[in-house]
């Protein structure tokens, strides 16, 4: 990034250029969460079950976030504009492989491929903005690429559920392509002139090893220890103890290593490490909420995918009028303040979703979800700030990579951590349910002579009162995690405070 001051000015407009980087943000962003309500349809259509489907989120997830930690290498080997448009060109044609997939195995195979090459496109996207952009407009900059990271994922599950329900579940895919040909000619057409200084440096192959063996076996284990019963199967606790093998090793190879994949030394810094910590916890516990909600609407409320995707659409519209206003100032005002307010956001939308109720209106669904776009707005643009606070500008794509990697895979890991936790403790719910019940309850007694004058038969009666138990259970779980979801964004928000003051405000 050293060599950007001295380059020619941009081939276009700063608007235009922007517009296409944040395009190229916002298609990754977006798969990561488009085919998450599609899941049953393309299980359908290539004859596989639901647990088998879940790979086609699993296989992206830990591709991607394998991937992110390479970007600062490959930038500096190659440059940033180069690793970006490549990045984005390859993620266009990933992206038409896997519509074109004719089976689970190809699809997965595809969705590998499209999670590697896509590990450059968000810290690539966010060092060129912050490139173009001069100095005292970093706030500008910042929002803009935050405006495309927040909205996606909102928009990701009701897209992917609208084309599900009209369309074919290939065109969740297909609809990157013109998006991704227009991003690459404009960024290379408006870019290629300001390409940033290159230097040969040699890869570590050894840490990307170790970092592809913890990260990968860490989450297929989080993937397939429900089915398992965890810890009681051998093979789990296999990849649990290689797991920590790996990532222990990782960690001491990296810290001796010259030239590492993964610059550890960032942590180091006080500052980034609070923070990198504050990003990953943060934004685990919004995907973890994201997914959670859609789960349980679909799953015992009787919400299609597009209606449950709709309940979290208008966190994304706040998020996206409140950002421009919070790049603006975000220069004038203390970063951890501003973090500080979007945490507290977090919480206050956790906890009054910790009092949902089964039989809620549409809207006392979604105001909560309004509250957290408040904090949506301000946390992305804030942490960064903190983050990127007295960092070196040749060091800034290798501290973006190494953030989005501890937000990637804390994301990948909190979905299936969070399906885990709603099962578990949904069967704890059902079995003091049950054992509060009885067929000498007078209450029990009342409703089953109820439904049987509805013209049900004995046992149908009592597959309704199971039915409507499990619907309990399963809702005082959803409640108990955004209990302790609020709670814990208020020990993060504590946290935040660890960090230094920002060295230039006003």
């Amino acid at each position: 990034m050293s060599g950007a001051a001295a380059v020619p000015a941009l081939n276009g407009s700063r608007s235009l250029i922007s517009t296409a980087l944040a395009l190229g943000t916002f298609m990754q962003v977006l798969d990561s969460t488009i085919a998450n309500v599609s899941l049953p349809t393309i299980a359908g259509d290539l004859g596989v079950s639901s647990d088998q489907a879940t790979w086609i989120i699993t296989s992206f997830a830990v591709a991607n976030g394998v991937s992110v930690p390479l970007t600062g290498w490959l930038m500096e080997r190659f440059g940033v504009v180069r690793v970006f448009v490549t990045s984005v060109v390859t993620f266009t044609l990933a992206s038409f492989l896997c519509g074109a997939a004719w089976s689970l195995s190809s699809l997965v195979v595809f969705r590998v491929f499209q999670g590697l090459v896509s590990g450059p496109m968000i810290p690539g996207s966010q060092a060129l903005l912050l490139m173009i952009f001069p100095p005292h407009r970093k706030g500008a900059a910042l929002a803009i690429w935050s405006m495309t990271t927040l909205v996606a994922p909102v928009v990701g599950p009701i897209l992917g559920g609208h084309i599900s329900d009209n369309y074919s579940w290939p065109w969740i895919f297909y609809i990157n392509v013109p998006v991704g040909i227009v991003c690459s000619l404009v960024c290379w057409q408006g870019l290629k002139h300001r390409e940033t200084a290159t230097r040969k440096v040699r890869i570590d192959v050894v840490g990307l090893g170790l970092l592809v063996l913890w990260v990968g076996t860490l989450q297929v284990m989080l993937d397939t220890g429900k089915d398992s019963d965890w810890f009681a199967s051998p093979l789990i606790r296999a990849e649990a103890i290689i797991a920590a093998i790996g990532l222990i090793a990782f960690v001491i190879w990296e810290l001796g290593e010259k030239h590492p994949i993964v610059d550890l030394s960032l942590l180091r810094n006080r500052s980034f490490l609070a923070g990198a910590v504050v990003f990953g916890l943060g934004y685990a516990t919004f995907f973890g909420a994201l997914l959670i909600q859609s789960l349980w609407m679909q799953t015992w409320l009787g919400y299609t995918a597009t209606w449950a995707g709709l309940v979290a659409a208008p966190s994304g519209m706040v998020a996206l009028l409140f950002s421009p206003l919070v790049g603006k100032y975000i220069g004038r005002v203390d970063a951890r303040l501003m973090a500080s307010v979007a945490l507290a956001a977090f919480a206050l939308s956790y906890f009054m979703r910790a009092a949902y109720t089964a039989d809620a209106s549409f809207s006392a669904y979604v105001v909560p979800i309004l509250v957290q776009g408040i904090g949506m707005s301000i946390f992305f643009v804030a942490m960064f700030s903190i983050l990127l606070e007295g960092v070196a500008p040749e060091r800034l794509p290798a501290a973006s990579g190494l953030a989005n990697f501890m937000r990637i895979t804390a994301g990948a890991f909190a979905a299936s951590i969070t399906t885990t936790f709603w099962d578990r403790h949904a069967a704890f719910h059902q079995s003091r349910l049950a054992e509060a019940s009885s067929l000498y309850d007078l209450s029990l007694q009342r409703m089953l002579d109820a439904l049987r004058g509805m013209g049900l038969g004995e046992l149908q009666a009592l597959d309704v009162i199971a039915r409507e138990l499990a619907n309990q259970a399963y809702l005082k779980s959803v409640l108990d995690f955004f209990w302790i979801c609020g709670w814990l964004c208020v020990i993060l928000l504590v946290l935040v405070w660890i960090t230094r003051k920002p060295r230039h405000i006003g």
